[in-house]
């Protein structure tokens, strides 16, 4: 491993004797240093695979671990480098060494536009993991269903779809929300279209911050959205079904579904039925220059 310490030159510290030349040699350096770096990680993959056999398995995704692991790198994260550079260089890190764990392909919901939706798999994975697009969100669940270790990616604010794709995560075996990107939200982001991030179910691993329901009910009443707000929660998408509504509802994963059942029952609504479809880490913002 190299040692390098980080250090911020002042004015007064600037060698006023050093020449272009001189600067080239010390980046060339330090680039050797980065490369060699990459390298050595790679090495590990290996010993994680190995790892992982001797403890039975398991998925070689970690949206827990990857969110901390992002929100630790804009805490210290000092130096003219933009802000968007370093988590894009981290973000396609972490996914390419995962890939190469256990190749894997992202499926993406392009029903409200390719563009947006290409620049976040793309910011979020890189170049190496296959991008494969579809016209609408059931083609990627069918997709991420089918595949042994694939993701997927629905807009979280995705009003094209016009219907209750979420239901379709209500079985057991369906696949499950497993992230909300980007895991580092603020305004300006490169990527910032919020998504979900799916992949079949997790037994380990997955961050549970934030919970997703399917709730369908009978009929809507306005009680709802006070009775979600006392418990920390909203309604992120709604959609008329054959027997009534479907709601996707987020609530702080220390609510549970029993108090959410519970408290619909209190509600005009009519029968309700919920199902969890997934989970989340919390939400992480930042402002401009904080």
């Amino acid at each position: 491993m190299f040692d390098f310490p980080m250090t911020q030159l002042n004015a007064t510290e600037i060698n006023a004797t050093e020449t272009l030349a001189d600067l080239r040699v010390d980046i060339d350096k330090i680039d050797e240093k980065m490369h060699a770096l990459l390298i050595e990680r790679g090495t590990i993959i290996d010993r994680v695979i190995a790892a992982k056999a001797r403890q039975g398995g398991g998925s070689p995704f970690r949206p827990g671990r990857e969110a901390s692991m992002m929100r630790a790198l804009v805490e210290r994260h000092a130096g003219h480098l933009p802000l968007d550079t370093v988590e894009s260089i981290w973000r396609i890190i972490i996914s390419t060494f995962t890939f190469v764990q256990s190749p894997y392909s992202v499926h993406a919901d392009a029903s409200a536009g390719d563009a947006a939706m290409r620049d976040s798999v793309r910011f979020h994975f890189g170049f190496t993991v296959p991008y494969m697009p579809h016209p609408d969100a059931a083609g990627v669940i069918e997709s991420v269903a089918a595949a042994a270790s694939d993701l997927g990616m629905i807009g979280v604010e995705n009003k094209s779809a016009g219907w209750a794709w979420w239901a379709l995560l209500a079985r057991a075996e369906a696949p499950k929300i497993i992230a909300r990107l980007p895991f580092v939200e603020r305004p300006g982001h490169p990527a910032g279209m919020p998504v979900f991030l799916l992949s079949k179910p997790l037994n380990e691993a997955a961050a549970r911050d934030t919970v997703l329901y399917s709730v369908a009910i009978e009929r809507w009443h306005d009680a709802i959205h006070m009775s979600l707000e006392a418990m920390g929660g909203e309604v992120l998408g709604n959609a008329a079904t054959p027997s009534g509504l479907s709601l996707l509802i987020c609530l702080p994963g220390t609510v549970g579904i029993n108090r959410l059942t519970a408290e619909l029952a209190k509600l005009p609504v009519g029968a309700s039925e919920v199902t969890e479809v997934g989970s989340h880490a919390a939400r992480y913002a930042i402002q401009p220059n904080s």
